[in-house]
């Protein structure tokens, strides 16, 4: 029972430290100072940093949607639509999710190694002693870069699955790459796009965030730092997943 108590109170705790963490972490973006250097820094590492991952994910992701589809389709004779089917996977779910899930296994697991390593050298510490507030200096710059960056980067994803789609069409389908892009580009509408861009926007606040949280709280030294990247990566991973269920949801209830 004691064991259990425990559990419950270290839950507890942790989810208000992450909700503390995260209102800071918002409030300070609107507040000076502002450390715009640091927020090109990571801008860089998180956005260009993940370029390479995201595109080789997207264009596969399309070239495999597009083999697949094709296949069932041609069944029924309807192959001339494998364009729209592959726009619309990407665009409304598997874009948006695949690249946050990338992007969590790469940036969450740095951010909370690397604050993690700060956290267990006291260099935290010894810069709230210098009067710089750890937050403004390290989360806050942290969560901007990740939410500019993560939606240009499903874009990117996006892009490349069409890209990906469209060679597995001419080259191994050989369909008409006429009427594969008539097909995707029309069936693109408003709402995909919105869709398709607000879960990123959304999932770039798990991922910093949880990264930030996993990191600020290591513990039991270079141990730790191993244990807190695993966590990071794990929880931002089955957030993004959770969420993107909640948020599908929702926005189909607003669109009928």
């Amino acid at each position: 029972m004691n064991l259990l108590n425990e559990y419950a109170k270290d839950a507890v705790m942790a989810v208000q430290e992450f909700t503390v963490l995260s209102a800071r972490a918002i409030q300070n973006i609107f507040r000076p100072p502002h450390y715009f250097d640091d927020v090109i820094t990571q801008m860089d590492r998180i956005g260009f940093g993940s370029l390479p991952i995201v595109i080789l994910t997207g264009f596969f992701t399309g070239a495999v949607l597009a083999l697949q589809m094709s296949n069932t389709l041609s069944t029924f004779g309807e192959t001339s639509i494998t364009g729209q089917l592959v726009m619309l996977s990407l665009v409304r779910e598997l874009g948006p999710v695949l690249t946050s899930l990338m992007v969590a296994g790469r940036n969450s697991s740095g951010i909370a190694s690397e604050l993690g390593s700060m956290k267990v050298s006291e260099q935290i510490d010894a810069m709230r002693a210098l009067g710089t507030d750890p937050g403004r200096k390290l989360v806050t710059p942290r969560l901007l870069a990740t939410v500019i960056m993560l939606p240009l980067l499903t874009i990117v994803a996006d892009f490349m699955g069409l890209l990906g789609g469209f060679a597995t069409s001419l080259f191994m389908l050989r369909l008409n790459p006429q009427q594969y892009w008539q097909s995707a580009i029309n069936a693109l509408e408003f709402e995909d796009m919105f869709q398709g861009l607000i879960k990123p926007f959304i999932f770039a606040f798990i991922v910093a965030l949880v990264g930030c949280h996993y990191g600020l709280r290591t513990r039991g030294g270079t141990e730790g730092v191993g244990r807190s990247t695993t966590q990071a990566v794990v929880a931002a991973s089955v957030m993004i997943l959770i969420s993107d269920f909640f948020i599908t949801k929702l926005l189909l209830v607003l669109v009928e």
